[in-house]
């Protein structure tokens, strides 16, 4: 009686809430044997064919590769994929994907040369002597991905449950309506499936290692049978039809009567499952050397007129297998799906290619498939809830999903949704659940997406803050450490540093001239050495002036004579510092006039040139009915032309005389020469007033007289009127004459009469 019972509760098999029996539509490619697909004309391989991030490209266009070969690497979840045939790779490019998004992803294109040749292939025969983490990385780098629909890398899946489970599950149920691929390959290669799980029982050491099927695959059953009487580990269970029992919680359920928690895997309560055709790629990895390059497709659907199933290359387009299994189109309207009726999405292009979790390819003809009827609201009737096998309410899921609601979606268990479909299937309504939730799960993924930027972009910036804390810590720190050893080390070398920098400053050269606080500078030496640096550069712009003047016209004459006496004026101001009588007319001191003359050559010739007028004057003194006639000849000598050549002074006389000669033909030389007399006039009374105020008797100085700058030479010129109304009856012989030849002539004669003077002056002395 305990045989019985023991017996009875190993074969026990449980049963799941929820569920639905749709048609199952099997016949249709079960019984037609596998065959190959012919090759295409180009593959299109996505890099992305699991679930995980893509791997990282090792080829570029225009490569020669061969089958087998890596198109990518990758690491941990990023699984590789490989060359489906020998090619060329043509193109690197944006395509649309396999997915229900229809949106592109980058894929690798490759044209095939017909050779399909195989790369050098790596093979584990004798794998019982592989340490598991050996064949974990072997069946990595193959490129093993779950083939049952899911596409979960097998070798992460197998390393979580390295640490130890108690039950793997091979999962061959294939309970969605018109897929038979896992049906047909467990008829014909139930002994490869066998070393598959073989493999998988050497590397994970489960307990048991339970085959769950269907009840309406009788010729795999029987296939399987077979095949595991050698392997008396891996027990088959057959289960009742019922549509989700393929599903992972729900087979875990049927078979071990245990419920995987919400939000859990398998893996949580010690279960691993597998699929049977990712345990027969295992088997080509692994014994064979081959990756993943190829699987089992079912082509299915009354618009093919020779359904069944067929080994694809992986990037083969799906039009290309649509014509080779003779599809016909009888709508307007074609409806391509991806997958099963109920978990499967229609196709937005017939040029996506066949990826590793695409397992079944269904044309339906126009009265094959119900056309989608228009949407209707929710009448509550909770056919929903009863037929969901996840235990959910799908009913709240639509609701929150519609309304945006995704935190409310997750507290439901959004994610527990397996997709199955059996909600949409038993709606009154025709409301498509599944596409609600799948977009609201697609919403509640890019959020966890932002959020998990953000939170690692804040970990970074907090990291960062932190370094830079502790620099500027370990900074402050070193800063005290150098002070600190600065005040304790000997500072004899900074106090002689600053012992020489004041010995220097105290040696240093200090400069002729002091200012005392409080005392204004006296700039007197500077203030003459400038103004002897004017009067320079005025008597060489004279000289270059007159140089460069050729012509004897009387214009030339004045200017010349003009600049001269500007000359001696800036030249007697900076010697003599006198006071300005009242009739603007000073006088410098006789002895600086002769220290300057003997300096300069040209005042030097002048005061000999009037040196020999006085001796002149003085020896015909005693004849003073010839003085007249004496006084002209002397005056005539010295303002003759040939004296111009020995001094300007003597130039300037000169000119005089010939201007008073010459008066008859220009008024404007009289004028000149009117002035030039005044001036001389003028010396000869400022020579008269110094001889008889200065006891001395130096009579030489009236060569130093000079005008004052308000009354000038050149204001003399140009204001005449003062000469003409000086003496008005010196000159009454010339009264038909030109008034201004009149006061020239006067002033001529009271220079006669002031020379006289001063000659008997000097006689006396």
């Amino acid at each position: 009686m305990f045989k019985l019972f023991a017996a009875f509760r190993k074969d026990r098999i449980w049963d799941f809430a929820g569920g639905i029996h749709p048609p199952e539509m099997k016949t249709q490619s079960s019984q037609v044997p596998l065959r190959q697909a012919p090759m295409p004309d180009y593959l299109i391989i996505p890099l992305k064919q699991h679930l995980g991030p893509e791997g990282d490209l090792c080829v570029n266009v225009g490569d020669k590769v061969l089958r087998g070969q890596p198109l990518t690497r990758g690491f941990g979840r990023m699984l590789p994929v490989h060359a489906p045939t020998s090619g060329t790779v043509h193109a690197i490019r944006q395509h649309m994907s396999n997915h229900p998004s229809g949106l592109t992803e980058l894929s690798i294109i490759i044209i095939p040369d017909g050779l399909d040749r195989w790369c050098e292939r790596r093979t584990l025969t004798d794998y019982r002597q592989a340490t598991a983490s050996e064949l974990v990385e072997h069946l990595h780098q193959a490129g093993i991905a779950g083939l049952g629909g899911a596409g979960f890398p097998t070798a992460a899946k197998l390393q979580g449950g390295l640490r130890g489970i108690e039950t793997l599950i091979i999962n061959a149920a294939e309970c969605e309506p018109y897929i038979t691929a896992d049906d047909r390959l467990m008829q014909e290669c139930a002994q490869e499936i066998a070393q598959g799980v073989d493999i998988l029982d050497h590397l994970l050491q489960p307990q048991r290692i339970l085959l769950g099927i269907e009840d309406n695959k009788p010729e795999a059953i029987r296939a399987l049978r077979v095949a595991l009487v050698d392997y008396p580990r891996i027990q088959m269970r057959v289960i009742p039809t019922k549509y989700p029992s393929g599903g992972a919680k729900q087979l875990t359920r049927i078979l071990t009567g245990k419920e995987v928690p919400f939000g859990k895997h398998s893996a949580s309560i010690g279960v691993l499952m597998q699929n049977v055709g990712t345990a027969y790629a295992i088997k080509r990895a692994v014994i064979d050397g081959e990756p993943l390059t190829e699987r089992v497709v079912t082509l299915t659907g009354d618009a093919l007129r020779q359904p069944g199933n067929v080994w694809v290359r992986l990037g083969t387009p799906v039009r290309h297998l649509l014509r080779h299994a003779g599809y016909h189109v009888t709508t307007t309207q074609p409806m391509v799906i991806m997958g099963g009726p109920l978990m499967g999405f229609t196709l937005p292009a017939l040029d996506v290619p066949i990826i590793k979790t695409s397992n079944c390819i269904l044309a339906p003809a126009r009265d094959e498939i119900q056309v989608q009827e228009e949407e209707q609201a929710c009448i509550r009737c909770s056919k929903c809830a009863d037929a969901c096998p996840a235990g959910l309410l799908p009913q709240q899921l639509y609701w929150f999903s519609r309304g945006q609601e995704h935190e409310k979606a997750r507290q439901h268990h959004l994610f527990d949704c397996i997709e199955c479909g059996a909600c949409a299937y038993v709606c009154p309504s025709n409301i498509p659940l599944v596409q609600y939730y799948r977009q609201e799960k697609a919403e509640i993924q890019a959020l966890d997406q932002e959020s998990r930027k953000a939170a690692e972009a804040k970990a970074r910036f907090d990291a960062r803050q932190a370094r830079l804390e502790r620099e500027k810590r370990s900074r402050e720190q070193r800063h005290k450490q150098a002070a600190a050893s600065v005040a304790a080390t000997d500072k004899s070398a900074v106090m002689a540093a600053l012992e020489r920098v004041r010995n220097k400053q105290a040696t240093a050269v200090k400069p002729d001239i002091r200012i005392e606080p409080g005392q204004l500078p006296d700039n007197s030496t500077v203030i003459a050495a400038r103004e002897a640096r004017k009067a320079q550069l005025r008597e060489r712009q004279a000289e270059k002036a007159l140089d460069t003047t050729h012509d004897d016209t009387p214009k030339a004459a004045v200017a010349a004579a003009i600049a001269r006496v500007q000359a001696r004026q800036a030249e007697a101001t900076r010697v003599t510092n006198v006071d300005i009588t009242t009739s603007g007319i000073t006088t410098a001191d006789a002895e600086t006039s002769d220290a300057n003359d003997k300096l300069d050559p040209r005042k030097a010739a002048v005061a000999a040139a009037i040196a020999r007028v006085k001796a002149r004057k003085t020896a015909r003194s005693d004849h003073p009915e010839d003085a007249d006639s004496a006084e002209d000849v002397t005056t005539s000598q010295v303002l003759s032309p040939s004296t111009a050549s020995a001094s300007p002074e003597s130039r300037l006389t000169a000119a005089s005389g010939d201007a008073s000669q010459n008066d008859s033909l220009d008024p404007r030389k009289a004028a000149v020469a009117a002035a030039i007399a005044r001036v001389k006039a003028r010396k000869a009374a400022l020579s008269d007033d110094s001889t008889r105020v200065d006891s001395t008797g130096q009579a030489d100085s009236t060569e130093s007289v000079t005008t004052s700058p308000e009354t000038s030479p050149l204001t003399a010129i140009i204001a005449p009127d003062s000469a003409l109304t000086a003496a008005p009856g010196d000159a009454p012989q010339s009264d038909s004459l030109d008034p201004r030849k009149a006061a020239v002539a006067a002033a001529i004669a009271r220079v006669k009469a002031r020379k006289a003077a001063v000659s008997s002056a000097s006689q006396e002395d």
